[in-house]
């Protein structure tokens, strides 16, 4: 056995996200929007986490994106403590190792789709021409190969979606955050994007998709439910953590 498959079978069998009885306050006097929340995620997992308005899903999202750090408890990110890295490390992380979609698709007008992709790649160093070839790697990966020189105003909805999910996993993560990835689209358009969500998984990208649709949720394997800031049930579990 190679050194880099004994690497891969010993990180196939650590979380790739690991939180231990994680609390995120924010604000005088102090408001808990993350209120103990203790889980696990492995590699190669599709994942739902689904709550209302104000259940504590973005913060969630945060801090599994390393974008905000934890109050209190333990937040590891591909095996990493959130808490034990600086800003430095975590961009670096995010960089090469998470990938984020969101609802609005946050493409640049003026911008081919190929550019736009390409642009996921601008603060990991890899020169121009390389960072296109990926990009259109990319953009045949989520079916747009024949979309390369269109503009955000020239795409579909749908289309302008797969162009932001290209972006997202144009550096190969091993972790997608996908945030409300449907909520701007009709019904068939947002079909067609959990498809592909489910194809980028079974291409070995764990993913994970905060969404307030309990439909679309439970079109994923697992579901993880929030509500003030808990854990109230867990799809892999016989019974929630209330």
């Amino acid at each position: 056995m190679t050194t880099t498959t004994t690497l891969s079978a010993r990180s196939a069998l650590n979380p790739l996200i690991a939180l231990d009885d994680v609390y995120r306050a924010y604000g005088q006097p102090p408001v808990l929007a993350c209120a103990g929340v203790t889980l696990r995620i492995m590699p190669g997992e599709l994942v739902a986490i689904v709550g209302p308005s104000g259940s504590g899903k973005s913060t969630l999202l945060n801090l599994i994106g390393t974008l905000d750090r934890p109050t209190a408890g333990v937040a590891r990110i591909d095996g990493l403590d959130v808490n034990d890295l600086d800003d430095r490390s975590l961009s670096a992380l995010r960089a090469y190792r998470i990938g984020f979609v969101f609802q609005q698709f946050h493409l640049a007008d003026g911008v081919t789709a190929l550019d736009n992709v390409a642009d996921g790649l601008l603060y990991t160093g890899v020169p121009r021409a390389e960072r296109r070839r990926r990009a259109a790697e990319a953009l045949d990966r989520v079916g747009l190969g024949q979309r390369f020189d269109h503009q955000s105003n020239q795409l579909s909805g749908g289309e302008r979606q797969r162009v932001a999910i290209a972006r997202a996993v144009v550096g190969d993560p091993p972790l997608l955050l996908a945030d409300e990835p449907t909520g701007n689209l009709d019904t068939a358009s947002g079909a067609s994007i959990v498809e592909l969500l489910h194809e980028l998984n079974a291409q070995g990208t764990t993913v994970v998709v905060i969404t307030h649709d309990t439909e679309l949720a439970g079109r994923l394997p697992r579901q993880i439910s929030l509500r003030d800031g808990r854990v109230v049930s867990d799809s892999t579990t016989s019974e929630g953590t209330a």
